[in-house]
């Protein structure tokens, strides 16, 4: 594996170095004095994040008035440097009360040099999680009078914590009332031609998980996605079950997940963060089911006027409803008056965007709204220059809906206490980019 840094530098905006620290000896001390000369001074800051002087490569970033800088002679992984440095402002900001700048750095030499020593070694990055870092890095930082509070929690035993598998959940967690909420939250995104084909559809996803549960439980998520299913087929030597199942593209997991166990099993299994966090993202390119069909009919009438007609079908099912429905139609910027007809909702003319905005509160299922209006345009004298029609776009938000057809099959809880636990799923669809051209 490539080494993430050689070296690090804090900088302020005058180039001056507030703190350093040397993890490998192949780069020399004064290597900053190349990054204050090629870059500072030339103002090449806002071209490219690594640039390469000497043999060395240098990776830096600003954060507020401070510049963190990564120097590596051989080759390095970028992305990790970058992570890291990601990482460890937060960190920072962890013990610093929210801030991280200048005069945050000169308060608390002596804190910085402490954790640059815990989250790398020898340039591969560590530990850089605050919750455990705390446990025995118990030196807080100087505060800025206007940042937060730190919260007072119980010391868990940070020996345990830093060498175990479970780095994320401390342990002699205990609740009243053992419960889970899952969001399955999909972001649709869509373009269609005004002929009605779809040019570009995919459905961008997230599973979110929020967990009051006592001890430390193990979690198995079963969803219906056909890898799963064929592999619990082939472990249980039976059938699958008729359905629909879909094909997952581009997951990615929250560090609690056994990838091992995913990779053989193809379950998600996992031992969970206490409270809010991203179990998972993904991303489908097929089987999207849309959530609204657009009909749009624009009628160019001589120079100065026009005529709109837009039709919008619901195609989810008829208990279901959508909420916060916004259609978005372009018109020319010279657009004078306008009047509406519409059938449900609100409609009307916003001339900072240039659009007819239509608004509808509650759109139920398997149903359709038509907004027809009438465009006076004011008659110019510059050069006939065809109006390019923009695309219309969409909002909304339909609980209850998944455009991807993802399903919940399961959600079991097992501890050693042998507790009864609440499980909540909940399942939202939103617009992503929904544009359909007219």
């Amino acid at each position: 594996m490539p080494v993430a840094a050689s070296a690090i530098y804090f900088l302020n905006l005058r180039g001056d170095v507030l703190i350093n620290r040397l993890y490998r000896d192949d780069v020399g001390g004064n290597m900053v004095d190349a990054f204050r000369m090629h870059i500072m001074q030339t103002k090449e800051l806002g071209t490219c994040p690594v640039r390469q002087i000497g043999g060395c490569s240098f990776l830096y970033m600003r954060i507020s008035n401070v510049y963190i800088v990564i120097v590596v002679s051989s080759n390095a992984n970028v992305a990790c440097a970058f992570k890291f440095v990601v990482e460890a402002v937060a960190l920072f900001k962890s013990y610093f009360g929210g801030q991280f700048d200048e005069d945050a750095i000169r308060n608390n030499f002596v804190l910085i040099y402490e954790l640059l020593d815990e989250i790398m070694d020898f340039g591969y990055p560590q530990n850089l999680s605050p919750e455990i870092l705390k446990l025995y890095i118990t030196q807080e930082g100087v505060r800025s009078p206007f940042s937060s509070k730190p919260s007072d929690k119980p010391v868990p035993n940070a020996t345990l914590q830093v060498t175990g598998a479970v780095g994320w959940r401390r342990e002699g967690l205990l609740y009243k009332k053992n419960e889970v909420f899952l969001d399955i939250v999909e972001s649709v995104n869509l373009l269609m031609s005004s002929k009605g084909s779809v040019l570009r559809c995919d459905v961008t996803g997230k599973i979110l998980m929020k967990c009051f549960l006592s001890g430390m439980p193990d979690l198995k998520l079963g969803l219906n996605d056909k890898i799963g299913l064929e592999k619990e087929s082939q472990l249980k030597s039976r059938p699958i079950k008729s359905g629909k199942t879909i094909e997952l593209d581009d997951v990615t997991f929250h560090q609690c997940v056994n990838l091992t166990r995913f990779n053989s099993e193809k379950t998600v299994s996992f031992v969970p963060p206490d409270g809010e966090f991203e179990l998972m993202k993904y991303r489908i390119t097929e089987g999207v089911n849309l959530p609204f069909r657009v009909l749009p009919t624009i009628k160019e009438l001589g120079r100065t006027r026009m005529e709109v007609n837009v039709k919008v079908k619901s195609v989810f099912g008829a208990k279901m409803f959508a909420l916060g429905v916004v259609v978005k139609v372009p018109v020319p910027k010279q657009t004078a008056k306008t009047s509406f007809q519409v059938t449900s909702g609100r409609a009307k003319y916003n001339a900072s965007i240039d659009c007819l905005v239509w608004k509808i509160r509650k759109f139920p299922g398997q149903t359709e709204s038509t907004m027809s209006a009438e465009v006076e345009l004011i008659s110019t004298m510059a050069e006939k220059k065809s109006w390019t029609r923009p695309p219309i776009q969409m909002e909304f938000q339909v609980p209850m809906f998944t455009a991807s057809g993802l399903r919940v099959r399961f959600l079991k809880v097992w501890e050693k206490s042998g507790y009864n636990t609440v499980e909540w799923v909940r399942y939202i669809t939103k617009a992503g980019s929904y544009e359909i051209r007219c």
